[in-house]
């Protein structure tokens, strides 16, 4: 393929070299310390952990996180979760290293050094050093026991990685396959020297196998063509897993499509699920006396969890956007309050303090939430949202505290094996573009589903059809906000205990995942949505320093007066945000009206004037509007129509006319002729437009013009090396250009054309005889080509009168097929020349892909299964192949 000015082809390579040399660099820094170790029979310490932790972070954190967010930029869900992954868990060790570096005693304490337990590359404490860090009662925690905890999910993870990539190539099954082996022995290492040496033996195929996998992607991204073995070929074919089930994949509703590249971050999501919920059972059952280490593993795990929750706001996923966010906000609560109990508080149980907590309330009440809205989508999802139920259940400051850490730790044993498959079946399935893996039919009609909800909307009038411009971060908002109310409520006289638990509720749900979602509402361009979030996010942070914080360190009369003025200010700016919430809806409105009255409570507690009752109940009430409105909102987003209210504006702009939007590109209707001859004159000028098919809406460009084809690439997002097929009008019109195929393949394609089937055939001259001419280097691979007949007169007429068109579905790179014109508009009009329209698509599916180049032998191969059966289209081929013996 020959390059071109502003064809990024050679650029896509990329991610994986960077992610590849990141694992291999990472893995030498703990070789070199495990052999020292192994050979001098002294672990390193101080400085030399301290820096080996830095560069583990650096490197494979830092820049494999890069590789991560390329990666997903191209549409790669494999390689964006494994190194998003393997990002936390060199970040984890970085931070382990650090840890022990900054907790060694004074040099020359022999003591130390003889008792010195080898662990993650050496590290441990003696069972009976007691090195402080700055807190005289505090006792150091055995970093070995805390560090398995970690290790453990991360094996069982990388074990899947390797696995999966076996069916996409043979060079990174190698290097996750490594990298599996090494945690094993680098565990086996707490007990026993010898596993040391082995890890890195583990550690230095890691390097060797990502140096030369790096090296093979960088040349294949300069070169455009596969110089070095390794990619491009898989070690076994996906499809060998098993089939999908036909009938199960047409009952999922709005879910039913095919193509589960819909899924793609939410496989970086259940891992994520996998790792918290294992180190937090550890810590249940005992294995582990501290959470000072665990508490730092989450906290990077749940970073990557909010990764899969931005990566869902790309793809305008409501849901996914939600779900992850609050998980990822509830593992960082758990684990920092753990942390406070265990590290601050000398032991895990506080009876007073966990009964005065009531936030778990509110995350019972979002698990729910997400029960019900996941009822339309497939079982394992909705599996998934009731064992998190039962997480936040298990929770509740009021159990029992003799049974409190058994039940959450049998809990996050649970969650933890369903979020291990969960990450299985997501990366199989998209991998294969189709449900190999069993997730379960959809357990109610999204039509009944809406009609239940429709319900609700009784008690104002509102079109139940009319569509809204959700915002996707709205239903996170009201969570956040939420949680940080329901966790602000205490008694009158707070004891110290509790003030320590509060700490991390309120801040984090409050303060760091809302400037998160201010983030996403930037994003999102709202013109004030990002207002909110951020002042919301400076009133609890300030909540938190005063309230809590303030009362531990004994604030001065002077200082607090300082925090008088500021809740002035404060009152004065949400009363502008309540003017601007009356432009939007009543949910809205009542939320600021009451965050007024709080503010007003926040106010007389700077004067030593509150009266606890009132702003008990205020943030009570406060919970409860977060609560409706992120239920609300999550419904209305994910079923773009107005299903549940939110109330009508309070104040309504006179000055705005509902004026229709123009087109953003030219609409030509498909039954007339003229709408055709517009659409055929666009293509033939150089320009990139929408048409129909027999299966999804498709986007063309003339094989005439080769500039056209870049741009069809540049518009779609497509990577490179995934090439596009070119479309005809009939089989007489490939029979005119004399190519030089085999009777079989020509009675086979007489059978299955016109039709929902794409024919992968070996490539020559004949295509400059079809009229491909220049784009000749465009379409298809440097050796075959895929051609598409499609059972659709417009598209006949339109082939005829253009000539061969490069066809590709119209949608971006890794989103759902669009299979109404409306869809293509709203997606891609800004970027195209005009819309075919014609309706709704006679299938929801794309075309089945079929391998013909070997069909001479006597052997076909389905490279993906559509809207024709894999079944039948073998039926069709071994007929036809049997009629010719």
């Amino acid at each position: 393929m020959t390059s071109a000015d502003g064809f990024p082809a050679s650029f896509y390579g990329e991610p994986g070299t960077l992610g590849l040399l990141a694992n291999g660099i990472s893995a030498f820094l703990v070789l070199l310390q495990n052999f020292n170790g192994a050979h001098t029979g002294v672990p390193a310490q101080g400085v030399e952990d301290i820096l080996a932790g830095v560069h583990l972070i650096l490197i494979g954190g830092v820049c494999q996180l890069f590789a991560g967010f390329l990666s997903f930029r191209k549409y790669d869900h494999l390689s964006g979760t494994s190194f998003v992954g393997y990002a936390a868990l060199w970040s984890s060790y970085g931070a382990t290293r650090i840890f022990l570096g900054g907790s060694t005693p004074i040099s020359g304490n022999a003591s130390f050094i003889e008792d010195h337990n080898s662990s993650l590359g050496n590290m441990s404490f003696p069972e009976d050093s007691n090195v402080s860090l700055g807190n005289p009662g505090w006792v150091s925690p055995p970093i070995s026991e805390s560090a398995i905890a970690g290790l453990v999910p991360y094996i069982l993870l990388s074990f899947i990685l390797a696995f999966c990539s076996a069916t996409v190539n043979y060079i990174m099954p190698f290097v996750f396959g490594a990298i599996t082996a090494a945690l094993v022995f680098e565990a086996v290492g707490l007990v026993g020297k010898w596993a040391l040496v082995v890890s890195g033996v583990m550690e230095l195929l890691i390097l060797l196998f990502a140096i030369y996998g790096s090296t093979a992607l960088l040349i294949k991204g300069v070169s455009q063509r596969y110089v070095l073995k390794g990619f491009g070929n898989p070690l076994f074919n996906v499809l060998l897993l098993g089939t999908a089930n036909s009938s199960s994949s047409q009952s999922l509703g709005q879910e039913k499509k095919k193509n589960t590249k819909y899924a793609e971050p939410m496989a970086l999501g259940f891992f994520c699920d996998t790792v918290s919920p294992f180190i937090f059972a550890f810590y249940c059952f005992g294995y582990v006396q501290s959470f000072a280490v665990g508490a730092v593993w989450i906290s990077i795990i749940s970073a990557a969890q909010l990764l899969s929750s931005y990566y869902g706001y790309l793809r305008q996923d409501c849901y996914q956007t939600t779900k992850f966010g609050l998980h990822s906000m509830y593992w960082l609560v758990k684990a920092w309050e753990e942390f406070v109990l265990s590290v601050l508080m000398d032991g895990r149980v506080q009876a007073g303090a966990r009964e005065a907590m009531v936030g778990d309330w509110f995350f019972l009440a979002s698990a729910v939430i997400f029960c019900v809205v996941s009822l339309n989508m497939d079982t394992l999802e909705l599996l998934h949202n009731g064992l998190f139920l039962l997480l936040t259940v298990s929770t509740i400051s009021q159990i029992p505290l003799g049974g409190y850490y058994v039940f959450f730790g049998v809990a996050c044993s649970l969650f933890t094996a369903l979020s291990l498959y969960g990450t299985f079946a997501r990366l199989i399935n998209t991998i294969a573009e189709k449900s190999l893996i069993l997730v379960g039919p959809q357990p109610v009609a999204t039509d009944r589903l809406q009609g239940a909800f429709s319900l609700l909307r009784c008690c104002i009038r509102q079109d139940p059809t009319k569509r809204v411009t959700a915002e996707l971060p709205d239903s996170l908002f009201y969570l956040t906000n939420g949680v940080a109310a329901l966790s602000a409520i205490h008694a009158s006289q707070p004891d110290q205990s509790f003030l320590h638990l509060t700490v991390p509720w309120v801040l984090i749900s409050g303060a760091i995942i809302q400037v998160y979602v201010s983030r996403l509402q930037v994003l999102g361009g709202r013109r004030f949505g990002s207002v909110i979030p951020t002042f919301y996010a400076a009133i609890w942070a300030t909540w938190t320093w005063f309230r809590f914080a303030g009362y531990l360190l004994d604030i001065s009369a002077g200082l607090a007066y300082g925090f008088t003025a500021g809740a002035v200010a404060f009152l004065v700016i949400n009363g502008f945000l309540m003017l601007i919430a009356a432009y939007v809806n009543l949910v809205l409105l009542a939320l600021t009206t009451i965050m007024e009255i709080i503010l007003v409570c926040f106010l007389l507690s700077t004067l030593n004037r509150l009266p606890y009752q009132l702003e008990i109940a205020m943030l009570a009430i406060f919970s409860i509007i977060c609560l409706y409105g992120a239920f609300a909102s999550a419904v209305n987003c994910i079923f773009s129509k107005d299903l549940i209210p939110m109330g009508p504006p309070v104040i309504k702009d006179e000055n705005k006319k509902e004026v229709e939007p123009p087109p953003p590109c030219p609409l030509a209707v498909s039954r007339l002729t003229s709408g055709l001859r517009g659409i055929a004159q666009l293509l033939e000028q150089g320009g990139v437009c929408g048409i129909p098919t027999d299966t999804v809406y498709a986007l063309s460009a003339s094989c005439k013009n080769p500039s056209s084809i870049e741009r069809l690439y540049n518009i779609k997002d497509r990577p490179a090396e995934k090439p596009v097929c070119i479309c005809i009008s009939s089989v007489e019109q490939l029979v005119a250009a004399k190519p030089p195929f085999s009777p079989l393949l020509w009675e086979f394609m007489r059978n299955v054309y016109p039709g929902g089937i794409s024919c992968i055939v070996p490539k020559g001259d004949w295509l400059y005889k079809l009229g491909v001419g220049p784009a000749y280097d465009r379409v298809g691979t440097k050796d075959s080509i895929m051609i598409r007949v499609p059972d659709h007169t417009v598209t006949a007429h339109l082939c005829e009168m253009t000539g061969p068109l490069a066809i590709t579905s119209a949608n971006p790179s890794g989103e759902p097929d669009s299979t109404n014109h409306d869809m293509v508009v709203t997606r891609l009009g800004h970027k195209i020349q005009g819309v075919l329209c014609d309706g709704e698509s006679n299938e929801v599916v794309a075309s089945t892909v079929v391998n013909c180049l070997k069909i001479e032998e006597g052997t076909i191969s389905i490279l993906r299964e559509g809207c024709v059966p894999a079944v039948k289209v073998r039926q069709i081929f071994d007929r036809v192949k049997n009629s010719m013996m």
